[in-house]
């Protein structure tokens, strides 16, 4: 199951509160502002900066 879009529309980068965009394939979330990615667990997003990844 992936992320909805009315859910993805109101999640943000817990950095800059920049728009994320979804990596399906990664399993992802991407902040292209800040270059980190967040990994999806279970379909619930981990949005912690000290669990992101730098890209």
């Amino acid at each position: 199951m992936a992320i909805s879009e009315k859910l993805l529309d109101k999640l943000v980068c817990p950095k800059c509160r920049g728009k994320l965009v979804n990596e399906e394939k990664r399993k992802s979330l991407v902040c292209n502002t800040c270059k980190l990615e967040f990994s999806i667990v279970d379909n619930i997003p981990v949005l912690l900066l000290d669990e992101a990844r730098a890209l």
